[in-house]
């Protein structure tokens, strides 16, 4: 499928590249699908346009250099994860291990999902029976016999595990909220309870009462209805008047958390910003909280590959019921109506995640 312009998708055949000793392609098995998609599927993102969308593909190598096989350790015939970043490996941000941020030296951000058609071999995006791999893309097994549609999670789990662990900080008898029972949001709820979390309170909306209830079952200790109770006075009950040592706020667009999460916060605590808000600006948002409360703040972007593997772990394992997440599974021809479920513009359908399948 290829997109055109905001809101338009189309099929179209393009033909499949010449593959040398350093690329490969990938027979893809499905693709999942994130807020972000929906953002590049509304025009919001400045991308040029026609491209391929598509960041979390999960697939079979069909082809593959001799030197690419060596250097990420896989075969023809292997079946991996694609990790959405191509990064140049040579930048200071990539020389700090910061591969997720890179900019190829001020020449521009390169991810899956984003690179147009005009640069060839066009097949850069997993919304399509086949994309390109190239020299700078990282693979990652994963087993076999996981059913479809968890295999595809890797990539929101990943965000869990990279947003509450390793930026959070959170680990044994933590303290945290995570604002916005999304799937991003939920992958946090997962994470935090694998790291040991003594308090985990999930915070949505009454429209997201299936995915609080969801929260409850992954380890949350309270779920709150902001429109119904004082989200505030709960974190205080619940750690003694302290706030909460992790502040995750994982909400879409919504500006009014990110002020919220400044008061959620305990003294010396980290609040982590996640969601994205359409670069817009945030009303009653008071810095002195942060400076007189020694607040760590974080922004962050992205999945890094220690946060993508501890992910394929948890999926490989198979300790945790991770079927509830997995909500909606379409054909590639109804791409659209995928990301429009997930929007929550279908009337009836309450989607957590969705993926396609050639």
């Amino acid at each position: 499928m290829v997109q055109t312009g905001p809101r338009r998708l189309e099929p179209r055949r393009i033909g499949l590249p010449r593959i040398g000793e350093d690329d490969g392609l990938l027979r893809v098995e499905a693709c999942g699908i994130c807020g972000s998609d929906c953002e590049q599927f509304d025009g919001l993102l400045p991308l040029r346009f026609p491209l391929v969308p598509g960041h979390e593909p999960l697939g079979i190598i069909e082809r593959i250099g001799d030197r690419a096989a060596g250097r990420w350790g896989v075969s023809a015939g292997d079946r991996v994860v694609v990790e959405p970043i191509l990064s140049c490996g040579g930048c200071r941000l990539c020389r700090q291990g910061k591969r997720h941020l890179c900019d190829w030296n001020g020449k521009g951000f390169r991810c899956y999902s984003y690179i147009p058609l005009e640069v060839p071999p066009g097949l850069w995006g997993g919304y399509a029976e086949y994309m390109y791999l190239a020299p700078q893309s990282v693979l990652r097994r994963i087993d076999p016999s996981v059913p479809t549609e968890l295999a595809v999670l890797y990539n929101p789990l990943g965000a869990g595990f990279r947003w509450a662990i390793e930026v959070g900080g959170v680990g044994a008898g933590s303290s945290v909220v995570i604002i916005g029972p999304g799937q991003r949001g939920l992958a946090c709820t997962i994470a935090a309870a694998q790291a040991g979390a003594s308090q985990i309170i999930v915070a949505g909306l009454a429209k997201d009462a299936s995915k609080l209830e969801l929260a409850r079952r992954y380890g949350a200790t309270h779920t709150v209805d902001v429109q119904r109770d004082d989200l505030a006075q709960i974190v205080r009950e619940a750690t003694g008047g302290a706030g909460a040592d992790v502040v995750i706020e994982a909400s879409s667009y919504a500006t009014a958390p990110v002020a919220e999460s400044l008061r959620l916060v305990a003294r010396g605590g980290t609040v982590v910003w996640a969601g994205v808000k359409g670069l817009k600006p945030v009303p009653e948002f008071v810095s002195d909280r942060a400076v007189l409360g020694e607040v760590t703040i974080r922004g962050t972007l992205g999945v890094t590959s220690s946060a993508f593997q501890s992910a394929i772990g948890l999926i490989e394992a198979g300790r945790v019921d991770l079927a509830p997440l997995a909500t909606h599974r379409f054909a590639l021809a109804e791409a659209e109506t995928a990301i429009r479920t997930l929007k929550g513009e279908i009337e009836g359908e309450h989607a957590i995640c969705c993926c396609l399948t050639p």
